[in-house]
């Protein structure tokens, strides 16, 4: 996956270098209702020094719902929406989709970061910037880009792949910000321990093979590690969920299964972050896109325990 390519290539079973690469990737007052844009008004905002961002904001209420998408995703990674019974056909738009269905409850919104593309193989119309790319670089356009729309906090992040490792970077470096955090099969930072030597370097050959200097998003996933290990923890409290693949697929590097190092880095990050750990998802690593209702129903979940903390 050098280029943005269909979610059947990039989650399904036989993912190999296409899903090694996705996955390398990888508490303020509440305001009043804010506006509605509409279905699917997504905008570039300015965030300064010449970029801009493509932002997706839909609903009202309280808190604001984040999406962030995984490695070279853009924005309609939360709009579309896989065919069970056809698995090999590309995803398509659907109003059960995460974003439009977290939007009947609240606030939601989703962005293009630098370098992603559309799930049609065209580039977004955010601002590339120079690669690779980490988890607080990540963290730092995601506070520009909130601001600058002027949307308010609290916000509810919502990871999914190598988005989950800006989400819980964000998480807990801005915690008076946070209400909340869910990672959808969400790359962990204690892969590094739960993969074999062999394995942990020929992954980390092939993320830095993903970059050709055209400006497509390039994880510096040791980087992210290092950052997430050195920031503060989780804030005891805070409404937190990660849901787990459970049908195997494998970063195929460095031989052997990566499946079990999967999942055991799964369960270190639930304890880590003190959360919920969902397993029965019946999904592959595009939980988002085969189980959206699932995912919109978690979101829900975190939402209505912010909401219960904020009225007692």
């Amino acid at each position: 996956m050098f280029a943005r390519r269909p979610v059947r290539a990039r989650h399904g079973s036989a993912a190999a270098v296409a899903l090694a690469v996705s996955l390398a990737l990888c508490a303020g007052a509440a305001p009043a209702a804010v506006r509605d844009d509409g279905d699917g008004a997504a905008r570039p905002v300015d965030i300064g020094g010449g970029r801009r961002v493509l932002l997706d904001c839909r609903g009202s209420g309280s808190p604001t719902v984040v999406l962030v998408s995984g490695a070279r995703g853009a924005s309609d990674e939360w709009t579309h929406i896989a065919d069970a019974a056809r698995p090999q056909a590309d995803p398509k738009p659907d109003p059960s989709a995460v974003l439009p269905e977290v939007a009947r409850f609240t606030r939601v919104c989703a962005y293009d970061r630098p370098g992603t593309t559309r799930l049609d193989g065209t580039p977004n119309r955010s601002t590339p910037v120079t690669q690779p790319t980490t988890a607080a670089a990540g963290v730092r356009d995601l506070r520009a880009v909130l601001a600058a729309a002027g949307e308010h906090p609290p916000y509810v992040l919502v990871g999914a792949s190598w988005g989950a490792m800006t989400a819980s970077l964000f998480a807990r470096t801005e915690p008076a910000r946070t209400a909340g955090l869910v990672t959808v099969d969400g790359a962990s930072p204690f892969l590094e321990d739960t993969l074999t030597p062999a394995q942990w370097s020929a992954w980390m050959d092939k993320i830095r093979a993903m970059d050709t200097g055209k400006g497509l998003e390039t994880p510096d996933y040791p980087a992210a590690v290092r950052e997430l290990r050195a920031a503060p923890a989780l804030p005891r409290g805070l409404p937190a969920v990660v849901l787990t693949s459970d049908h195997p697929w494998d970063l195929s590097v460095g031989g052997g299964s990566t499946w079990p190092a999967w999942l055991a880095a799964q369960r270190r990050l639930a304890e880590d972050l003190r959360a919920r750990h969902v397993t029965d998802t019946d999904s592959g690593h595009g939980i988002a896109v085969e189980q959206p209702r699932l995912v919109a129903r978690t979101i829900r979940d975190v939402v209505e325990q912010t909401r219960a903390g904020q009225e007692r």
